[in-house]
This record gives C-alpha cells, structure tokens and sequence, in this order.
C-alpha cells in the first residue's frame, strides 16, 4: 500500500474510530488528527492518532489520504479551503451524511481533477454519544460504507482503490450509490428515523414535563425509539440544511400514513397497516437469508 500517512480532520467519535480502526487492521504509516487542542490530547491518548495538529492546512501536508470528519457544513468549507494546497496525488474523502451539495462543491474546488482526488463517502455507523471518548475501533463493522462517485468516476484510480481496502479491512460493506439516490435514500433511513425520535422526546417532554421519569414503565419500546433522540443539534444541523427537500418529502408521506392510522384506529384498516408492515421485517430476512 503507498499510502503512508493520513489526515483525519475532526477526531470525534467518527474520526477518532477510523484513526483506531487503521491501526488496528494493520496501518503502519502516520495517522496526524487536526481539532482543537484540547480534542487533539485526547485523541493521542486514546491512541486513535500519532500527531496532532490544530491548523488543517498544516495537517494535510505530506499526506495520502484526508479524511473529512466534521459536521456536513465543516465539510463543505474545508473542501474549498484545502484544495488549494493539496497534493494532486492526496485522495479526499468524507464522511458527510448527505451527499449532493458536498460534491458539488468538490467539483468546483477541484475542477477537472475531481475524479482523482475526491471520492465522497459515508459510513452508516454511529451512536447517541458523540466525541473521541466514545471512539471504537470496531464501530464500523458490519456496517454499510456508502461511496458516491462524482458522474463518470471510476473507482480503479490508485488511491480510492487502497483507500476502499482499508475500508474493507474494518469490516464494512462497500456500497455505491448516486449522490442524489443516496440522499434520498438517507432521508427515509438515517434523517427521518432521527426526527421522530426527536419529535416523540419532545413531545413527551411537553406532555410530562418533570415526571418524565415515569416513562422508564414504557421498557425496551420506548428506550429504543427515543435513545437517538439525545443525538447533538450541531450534527443534525446541517443535514437537514442540505437534505432539506428530501426530509421534508420523506416527513410529508410519514405524516399522511400517521393520520390515516388515526383515522383508523377502529377499522380493519389498521390490521392492513399491521401487516404491511410486517412485511418489512420478512424483506429483510429474506436478503439476510440470500447473503449467507
């Protein structure tokens, strides 16, 4: 592998991850982390990187590979202020949740070399908590690692190819998906799941106020329907910004299917819902069944 050292710009709970991740799935080269500083110490401590370094320029210089860890709106704004100064041998990648707005800022950063030096990407992995504290080397396994090619990109130049490799070793499963079908697939799996959950908190948080306490009778049912609930404002933020349409069209059909369920509470109706329903699960046992 020529890949000899890594930036990761933005060494949270992501970040932090895929510097633990590398080095644990056999990286011997750099692995430099840019944050604040205060971020930075923890990040060396817990061994997820080598070198810290405050400014992002400084930390992209000499390396191979930048990782782009930060909220989406970060994202965008480092793309612009990077180009510039990077090698054009040094592939940049993401982490974005949504995907269309940041490639298109990658095309107009760095022009007709797009296809060589960025390659947009975004791991379906996570937790409620954010920050380098909650950092896992094993985070990502398992999970879907989408890859969104600019129009016409191939995926065969060098560094991509090397870079899909590291992320395979994690124990990710390489997808690749159009930016806009990414978004909008996102919409309904990623950024509407965490609305409800937010508008079932807040709602109960009205409705109950201090005795909210009691709702811990509601078990296993409401502890996971609520759990992504405690997820930061600051990351969702510029998601639902650059995802706006897609979450709104995704919100719009949800919000028809729950009237119509009020409507029905006592009709057969509901027991049809019931079993559309269902029929998700057996999907997806189904395609569980066809990858083994």
């Amino acid at each position: 592998m020529s890949i000899r050292q890594i930036t990761i710009i933005g060494t949270g709970l992501i970040g932090g991850s895929f510097g633990l991740a590398v080095k644990a799935h056999g990286f011997r080269g750099k692995v430099v982390g840019c944050d604040r500083k205060e971020i930075l110490s923890k990040a060396k401590r817990k061994r997820a990187i080598d070198v810290g370094v405050v400014d992002p320029i400084q930390a992209c210089k000499g390396s191979d590979l930048v990782l782009l860890a930060v909220p989406v709106g970060g994202i965008i704004e480092l793309i612009g202020k990077l180009a510039p100064y990077l090698s054009a041998e040094t592939l940049v990648t993401d982490v974005g949740s949504t995907k269309s707005e940041i490639l298109r800022t990658a095309a107009k950063a760095f022009g007709a070399t797009t296809r060589q030096r960025f390659l947009g990407g975004h791991p379906m992995a996570g937790k409620e908590n954010s920050g380098i504290e909650y950092a896992d080397a094993e985070l990502f396994r398992g999970a879907v690692w989408f890859v969104t090619p600019t129009q016409n990109q191939s995926l065969k130049f060098k560094r991509s190819v090397e870079f899909m490799t590291l992320v395979r070793k994690f124990g990710a499963r390489l997808a690749v998906l159009d930016a806009a079908e990414h978004d909008e697939l996102c919409a309904w799996i990623s950024h509407v799941p965490q609305m409800i959950s937010t508008a079932l908190a807040s709602t109960l948080v009205e409705e109950y106020g201090e005795n909210a306490a009691l709702l811990e009778s509601g078990g296993r049912a409401l502890r996971e329907m609520t759990r992504i609930a405690a997820s930061p404002y600051s990351m969702w933020r510029d998601i639902a910004i650059t995802n706006k349409a897609g979450i709104a069209d995704a919100l719009l059909k949800l919000e028809q299917k729950l009237a119509h369920i009020r409507e029905n509470l006592d009709t057969r109706e509901l027991e049809r819902e019931f079993d559309r329903a269902h029929r998700l699960k057996r999907f997806a046992a189904k395609k569980s069944s066809a990858r083994s």
